[in-house]
């Protein structure tokens, strides 16, 4: 049976940048590894859905790389770095034109606090479309003060806010800044 991929972001980051995860409707365990991740989940019980999905469900390979990226973005909410980057890489070498992968990828490098790859990965991911491209932009703003780019960070936010004006935490960042014309 083929299934639908829809990328969807969500949840925030414990250094309070955003993940995205990807809805997968299809078989049981990979349906059910959707929900949880977009449920904002991370228990055991949740990636177990993943892993289920991963080794016994018959995905395509689109599903196969959103699955992936959900298992990921779980470890990813516990600061499991190392092992959300193998999930990451692995839905990246199954769909390199995955967006949310390599937006995830670049959260989980912000992180890390490998500011510099995190915004080469954060820049692919935006250029190759993401569905909330706002949660990209938020972490791209922390990768750019990382990296001590304070002009690039709040423009980050600023695009941030001006996709979804509602949003609390790139409000909160931007009053932060203060804004001179010279």
């Amino acid at each position: 049976m083929r299934t639908v991929l829809i990328g969807a972001c969500l949840a925030m980051l414990a250094a309070g940048g955003a993940r995205a995860s990807v809805t997968v409707f299809g078989d049981a365990a990979a349906t059910e590894c959707s929900k949880a991740a977009i449920d904002g989940k991370a228990d055991a019980v949740s990636e177990n859905y993943c892993t289920t999905a991963l080794n016994f469900d018959t995905l395509n390979a689109e599903d196969r790389a959103g699955t992936f990226v959900n298992r990921g973005v779980m470890k990813l909410r516990r600061a499991e770095y190392e092992s959300a980057h193998v999930d990451f890489d692995a839905a990246l070498k199954l769909v390199p034109a995955m967006g949310e992968a390599w937006v995830n990828r670049g959260a989980m490098f912000v992180g890390e606090k490998k500011y510099k790859p995190a915004l080469d990965d954060l820049n692919r991911g935006i250029g190759l479309g993401v569905t909330e491209p706002e949660k990209a932009y938020f972490n791209r703003a922390l990768a750019d003060e990382g990296l001590d780019d304070e002009k690039a960070a709040y423009f980050d936010y600023t695009k941030a806010l001006e996709i979804k004006p509602d949003w609390l935490l790139p409000q909160k960042e931007l009053l932060r800044f203060t804004v001179t014309h010279r």
